[in-house]
């Protein structure tokens, strides 16, 4: 007789674990719960039913009972509500939630999957008609038929994380006038303020009124009430402020909960009763790079998470790595990938860092759809260790964080991304490819062969009339420059060196950095130590000012903002 395993949530964490352990006991009772009406479904793809890209919700269930009864002979009970933990028993309490009828089941092993909920705060309006969140098929089928309605033009979504931008973006392709608030000063928390400026930039191109550093305090028919005292047109209003770990049967179980407000597991994800395991958004993590305990809503580390607690049941044993948090996004024309820690949590954890932002094509320029790709690659100084980095791009930005991923996983250094040999096509990359370009760049800082100015200091020496060589050509820099520039183009500056003072700092720039990191060891050569290159140079000056200088009514630094 095989084990009988219970397993409470029926998504990425709970499916995957009763899979595994058929794989591993074809003798076992497998029996899974799910409150609601399906399992097995596409939590991630949801905001896709807003627009019509995904246009039947059938699609975003994956698996239905009968077939999880037909292929694995798993028994998945939907609409299925448990309760109760009775841990003494080893029985847990579930209810119909169609009858309201109440029963127990018995198990050899427990698992607990039961994922994370959105946050809603407790403010007046919070529970009107024309209020979502969006959780599961159910939250965006109700979202969906509202917003369909002739009447619904203006929406309100508010949080402006993974979920908020992916509904924001699909309401937006549906027709909808958009606004999207969020209380912090930028969105997209995995990215710096640097680069999520090129994010906030594309949301606003495509239509998006992005209200930040305000939050929501009223709800009201028609409108939304902000901390500011604004007020913003919403005929429906979206919640995507976050998710919190679902933890209530776990704490009425007395299994101890984490410091960050997650169940607490061992590292082969079981609780402090040995015959339960937890897995998925409601369990605390070991974040590999900080060494502190952390939480990630993230669909892959919980099937990693599943598969290890299966495992462990049947005693096979498991390494277990901790995370990084991988992760990537579509906003419009834009794709957006990020792994590791940034600087705000590098910061935090106290790493000795420093960064390369560089701007090379993503493929051969002469290639159709060549683009800039937008990467910043964070290193600890003095090892040269890879903390992390962040992609944006019209290309394949995915590609090249997961080779990040895989070096950050495998405690690679910037040598190691320098010596890294990956494919190249003209039609997929260049010979130097886009992570070892910035390897090559990260070492020149690391070694002290080249000094930086951040893109977020770049106003600073224009407002204190710095000395800034442009180093592109004349027709470039009569198209937009910095406004207390001087155009010394990378054909000319060894004949115009009388130009180029000795007695103060010099900071260079061209149009992304390649041009004027040449003038810069060049004159570092020839004796001028106090000599700067500019990150991101002019693409990126004109790109992280932007968004502020439009929304703020700011004075720009530039004569005109140059984004290509």
């Amino acid at each position: 007789m095989g084990k009988r395993v219970l397993i409470i949530g029926g998504v990425a964490g709970g499916a995957s674990v009763a899979a595994r352990v058929r794989r591993l006991d074809e003798q076992a009772e497998i029996i899974m719960f799910e409150r609601g009406p399906h399992v097995s479904f596409s939590n991630c793809a949801l905001p896709y039913h807003l627009s019509g890209e995904i246009a039947d919700s059938k699609r975003l269930v994956l698996m239905n009972p009968d077939k999880f009864d037909v292929q694995y002979r798993i028994e998945a009970r939907t609409n299925s509500e448990v309760i109760q933990i009775n841990r003494a028993e080893k029985t847990v309490t579930v209810k119909n939630t169609q009858t309201n009828e109440t029963y127990e089941e018995a198990y050899d092993e427990l698992v607990l999957s039961p994922g994370a909920s959105p946050i809603v705060p407790p403010i007046e309006g919070a529970d009107n008609k024309h209020v979502f969140t969006v959780r599961n098929v159910v939250d965006i089928e109700k979202l969906n038929q509202y917003v369909q309605q002739k009447e619904i033009e203006n929406i309100a979504v508010i949080g402006g994380g993974f979920i908020g931008i992916e509904v924001a973006e699909n309401l937006a392709y549906a027709g909808k006038n958009v606004s999207l608030v969020e209380a912090q000063n930028q969105v997209m928390a995995p990215f710096d303020y640097d680069m999520v400026q090129i994010l906030h930039k594309e949301m606003m191109d495509k239509g998006i009124n992005l209200v930040l550093s305000d939050g929501i305090t009223k709800i009201e028919d028609q409108q939304i009430e902000l901390q500011s005292g604004n007020k913003v047109a919403a005929d429906a209003v979206v919640m995507a402020i976050g998710v919190r770990p679902e933890t209530t049967l776990a704490k009425q179980a007395d299994l101890e909960i984490g410091t960050t407000g997650g169940i607490k597991v061992d590292h082969n994800y079981r609780t402090t009763d040995k015959n339960i395991y937890a897995v998925g958004d409601a369990i605390e993590v070991h974040h590999k790079i900080t060494g502190q305990k952390t939480r990630l809503a993230l669909a892959g580390p919980a099937q990693r998470q599943a598969r290890a607690a299966a495992d462990h049941m049947y005693g096979i044993p498991h390494r277990n790595t901790g995370v990084i948090g991988s992760s990537g996004i579509k906003i419009f024309d834009l794709n957006a990938a990020s792994t590791g820690v940034n600087e705000k949590q590098a910061k935090a954890a106290g790493i000795d860092y420093d960064y390369v932002y560089v701007i090379p094509s993503d493929k051969v320029g002469i290639m159709p759809g060549s683009n800039v790709m937008h990467f910043k690659l964070l290193f600890e100084v003095p090892t040269g260790k890879i903390l992390g980095a962040q992609a944006i791009g019209k290309g394949n930005v995915d590609k090249r964080i997961d080779v990040i991923a895989t070096m950050i996983m495998m405690n690679g250094t910037l040598e190691d991304l320098k010596e890294l040999e990956l494919v190249y096509s003209p039609v997929y990359g260049t010979a130097k490819d886009v992570v070892n370009f910035a390897a090559l760049v990260g070492l020149n800082i690391l070694n002290g062969d080249i000094q930086q100015v951040k893109v977020s200091d770049v106003r600073e020496l224009v407002e204190n009339n710095a000395f800034i060589i442009d180093a592109r050509e004349k027709n470039e820099y009569e198209a937009g420059h910095l406004k207390t520039s001087k155009n010394i183009p990378l054909s000319e500056f060894r004949n115009r060196l009388d130009e180029i003072p000795t007695d103060q700092p010099v900071y260079v720039h061209c149009r992304s950095g390649q041009r004027s990191y040449n003038v810069v060891a060049s004159l570092r050569n020839m004796g001028y130590d106090n000599v700067f290159n500019m990150s991101g140079s002019y693409l990126g000056f004109s790109l992280y000012e932007y968004f502020n200088d439009q929304t703020q009514n700011r004075e720009p630094i530039v004569t005109k903002y140059n984004f290509k």
